[in-house]
């Protein structure tokens, strides 16, 4: 459905690289993920794959068709939410989504069934300009006016970015059920968490694919022992722990730091606690918990940073 072989760009005369080498595939009926951290190359892939930016080199096609030399076919093809509400301010809902509808040639009766689900909770304010509503009604706007025309794949730039944490579900529950009736929807996040809501996910850092795998295998694949280990002074325990000849890695997660060592037994672990209670601190819990995907994350960013400053 979408296939993306040795895509680069660059800006600023090549001097800013912002895509490397990219290839990966997206299968049809697929709900896949573009994981990464704001200015990864995100925005930069879904701009080339919607027709709206050239690439240096390499070649990538939507359903079939070239995104260079069938740039009109493709954008039949597809719907583009784009990161930033770009749609109509001063338009009301109903008219924003009328005129969407009359430049695909379509209306909204003939595909009401493919936004119903989405466009009755926005039904109320029909008559209120987009520019006045809340960030989750933008969303839901923005998502049916790029389903209007009932596209074959939907791309999602960062569709949950600014919005609270209820309207978030709401929105991967609406793409699940979008995937159900078989459209093919490619999303970016810079949230790890949401990684495990797609079917398959690539992780992405300064341009680089660093993995394209399920969720599932890319925690799997972290491949060794991770620990959760918290005390009563976090800031002293982190200096700590970087000091410590048997850490491997060290950063902070939440209430907890996340450490591995470079030897996985029992007596470092247990020599870490006396050394740590030595050093002054107290309520120390050390415990093996399981990688999330932020966690392999950051392990890979790691290993490539370490290649790239070190190469073979």
């Amino acid at each position: 459905m979408i296939q993306i072989n040795h895509i680069t760009k660059t800006y600023n005369k090549g001097i800013v690289r912002a895509l490397s080498d990219i290839s990966l595939n997206v299968e049809r009926g697929e709900l896949f993920g573009l994981i990464g951290p704001d200015g990864a190359g995100k925005t930069s892939l879904f701009r080339i794959l919607t027709t709206l930016l050239l690439p240096d080199s390499g070649t990538a096609t939507v359903v079939g068709f070239d995104c260079v030399k069938d740039y009109k076919k493709i954008r039949e093809s597809v719907g583009y939410m784009p990161g930033k509400f770009s749609l109509y301010q001063d338009l009301t809902v109903e008219e924003n989504l009328s005129f969407f509808a009359t430049i695909f040639g379509t209306t909204i009766k003939e595909n009401y069934e493919l936004i119903k689900d989405i466009y009755i909770q926005i039904e109320p304010f029909k008559n209120r300009r987009a520019g006045q509503l809340s960030g989750g009604m933008k969303q839901k706007l923005a998502l049916c006016c790029a389903l209007i025309h009932k596209p074959e794949v939907l791309f999602l730039d960062e569709p949950t970015t600014g919005v609270d944490a209820v309207s978030r579900k709401e929105f991967w529950e609406m793409l699940k059920r979008l995937k159900d009736q078989g459209i093919t929807i490619m999303v970016s996040t810079p949230y790890m968490d949401e990684a495990s809501l797609c079917d398959r996910i690539a992780l992405i850092q300064s341009g680089t694919i660093l993995s394209i795998d399920t969720p599932e295998r890319i925690t799997k694949a972290y491949g060794e022992k991770l620990f959760g280990i918290k005390s009563s002074k976090m800031y002293q325990l982190l200096q700590d722990l970087r000091n410590s000849p048997g850490i491997a890695s060290s950063y902070a997660f939440g209430e907890y730091l996340h450490i591995t060592f470079k030897s996985n037994t029992n007596k470092i672990s247990e020599e870490l606690m006396t050394h740590l209670q030595s050093l002054g601190h107290t309520n120390l819990d050390l415990k093996e918990i399981e990688p999330t995907i932020e966690d392999c994350f950051i392990k890979l960013m790691t290993n490539t940073s370490s290649l790239q400053t070190n190469p073979i």
